[in-house]
């Protein structure tokens, strides 16, 4: 039985996230006020057939048939201090370059654009020239991310009203009925270095807290930090096959599995995966390539007016940060509020029956191997339809997506760029003609 939410709080916890997902939880939802306006006490009772519909058939390790410890996490207490910095200190951090302020380069924000609206295109990969401002555009999505409601203190950022998206520990919680701290906090974007380790991307035991405490203390990665997030990988033509295998499991079950000492954890790791790199340093396994929802290329403006606008943005931005995020301020609040409205309605936008046979169409003839092509294509027409304020797909629509939804798709010609999407746009024309 579903039982009706009731909120007493202040109109800032109205999600920009489109429409739930609480129907599956078929638990009572009261919010209570607290002393912090931002910060609320979620409590779940949950019914006898929680267990199975919380579990969802993912085995979870230490319920049973495993030995009986627990296993700590030994990020939740630094996890529950870093968020409530986040929140007291959001108008003291490092400047990041207004979105609206970049110049050119409409095709690489217009893939990252619709990755915000709908986070299940896959992905951006943006590949380019060095110093045409992959890196600087991507850290300036920051500020255009909603606010998302996570569990107080818990390194997986578990979603409190969606079971796919909870870690094992909040899971349990959730069962037992406890009650759950919710808090409001910005979608996590997270670096990962070309030089990490396995074990820092995907968490490792904590061997001092094992010897010292005798529990068995799982420290969780950077692909725990980013579920629910964006992880960025620069140069991500140079990462480490080792890792490239670690981001492509993921990226396949949305769960990373960690074996070690003999224990084994599952979390949730679902993230929009971007990469940027630059051609001339080497290519990408074909593998990694087809786990990017959206292939995006970029260019070295070549008309010299537009470059002297970009000289002075950047050094007005580098003498006051501050003053100069200022003057964009409305522009950004703008764009802020046409991604959300966006958001809500995207679940209506609709495409024709004869759109979807000529998307397949275009990408069978195009001999591209699976069907994400098509999955993506759609998905992104749908996003842009959305972002224009429509709710029905046209043509057009298709025709400014489709070449950076197939481009990366394509088996590749020694006697031409992978990144041309002259020959998907060819295509396209003459399927829609």
């Amino acid at each position: 039985m579903l039982h009706s939410i009731h909120y007493i709080s202040s109109p800032i916890m109205a999600s920009t996230l489109g429409s739930s997902s609480i129907a599956v939880l078929p638990s009572r939802y009261l919010y209570s006020p607290s002393s912090k306006p931002s910060i609320h006490t979620l409590s779940l009772t949950s019914g006898q057939s929680c267990g199975r519909k919380f579990y969802g058939g993912i085995g979870i390790h230490g319920i049973k048939g495993r030995s009986h410890f627990s296993v700590a996490s030994v990020a939740t207490e630094v996890n529950s201090v870093e968020q409530a910095q986040n929140i007291a200190s959001k108008g003291s951090q490092r400047p990041v370059y207004p979105f609206p302020a970049i110049v050119g380069q409409d095709e690489m924000k217009l893939c990252l654009l619709l990755n915000v609206i709908d986070p299940k295109i896959g992905g951006v990969m943006i590949m380019g020239d060095r110093g045409t401002g992959k890196s600087t555009t991507v850290r300036s999505l920051v500020d255009l991310l909603p606010e998302i409601k996570v569990v107080a203190g818990d390194p997986y950022n578990s979603d409190p009203e969606d079971p796919e998206y909870m870690g094992v520990e909040v899971r349990e919680r959730v069962v037992k009925g406890e009650q759950l701290e919710v808090v409001l906090s910005k979608i996590n974007m997270v670096d990962l270095p070309l030089g990490a380790t396995e074990d820092r991307v995907c968490g490792t035991i904590d061997i001092e807290k094992a010897l010292t405490e005798g529990v068995k203390a799982f420290e969780p990665g950077l692909l725990a930090k980013a579920n629910r997030g964006i992880l960025y990988v620069d140069e991500v033509n140079l990462l480490d096959d080792h890792l490239v295998d670690v981001l492509l499991d993921s990226a396949a079950s949305g769960w990373n599995t960690v074996e070690r000492e003999g224990i084994s954890i599952s979390h949730p790791a679902r993230f929009i995966l971007i990469g940027s790199g630059n051609p001339e340093e080497g290519e990408l396994r074909p593998q990694l390539l087809d786990r990017f929802g959206m292939h995006a290329q970029v260019g070295t403006v070549r008309d010299a007016e537009l470059r002297v606008k970009i000289v002075e943005e950047r050094a007005r931005f580098d003498q006051n940060p501050k003053e100069f995020r200022d003057s964009y301020k409305g522009e950004q609040e703008k764009l802020q509020e046409q991604i959300s409205s966006a958001r809500s309605c995207l679940s209506s936008v609709q495409i024709d029956q004869d759109l979807k046979v000529k998307i397949s169409k275009v990408c069978s003839e195009l001999n591209v191997d699976g069907l994400r092509g098509d999955i993506v294509t759609n998905r992104a027409a749908k996003a842009l339809a959305a972002l224009k304020g429509r709710d029905k797909v046209s043509a057009e629509d298709i025709a400014t997506v489709i070449p950076n939804c197939l481009r990366h798709r394509l088996r590749k010609d020694p006697l031409e760029s992978i990144d041309s999407g002259l020959l998907v746009t060819e295509k396209f024309y003459e399927v829609f003609s």
